[in-house]
């Protein structure tokens, strides 16, 4: 763990920007989340044509949001505050300056019963690395 979903909004959306925001996202997750990187999973999902996606009521055609899964209590508000600043400034950077300022990056917290990777929930992979 963790797992990210980062949904775009974007008439196109190339390959290589796919690879940027998936480099990016993971870096974001070793370097200032502490996360070990083989359990690093991120999963870019693109929107295009008339996706109906709006803000303030009017379509827009660059968005993004960012879903993020990781252990409750694995990181500072510090640290989590800064991943939000970072992951901003990388959606900025690939997407543009269409991107808006109601972009939400949720980081969700869960118990390490309740998540896991490979049929073992991240308790029991601690339990048994004791």
């Amino acid at each position: 763990m963790p797992f990210l979903r980062i949904t775009v909004r974007a008439p196109e959306l190339a390959s290589e920007q796919v690879r940027r925001l998936q480099r990016g996202a993971t870096d974001l997750m070793v370097g200032v989340m502490r996360k070990p990187l083989a359990g690093v999973a991120v999963l870019v999902e693109h929107l295009a044509g008339e996706a109906g996606w709006a803000i303030a009521g009017a379509p827009v055609p660059v968005a993004a949001e960012v879903d993020a899964i990781i252990g409750a209590g694995t990181n500072t508000a510090a640290e989590k505050a800064r991943f939000s600043a970072e992951m901003m400034a990388l959606l900025q950077a690939v997407l543009g300056p269409e991107l808006r300022e109601e972009t939400y990056i949720v980081l969700h917290e869960l118990p390490h019963d309740s998540y896991g990777r490979g049929g073992l929930t991240r308790a029991v992979r601690v339990a048994a690395a004791r």
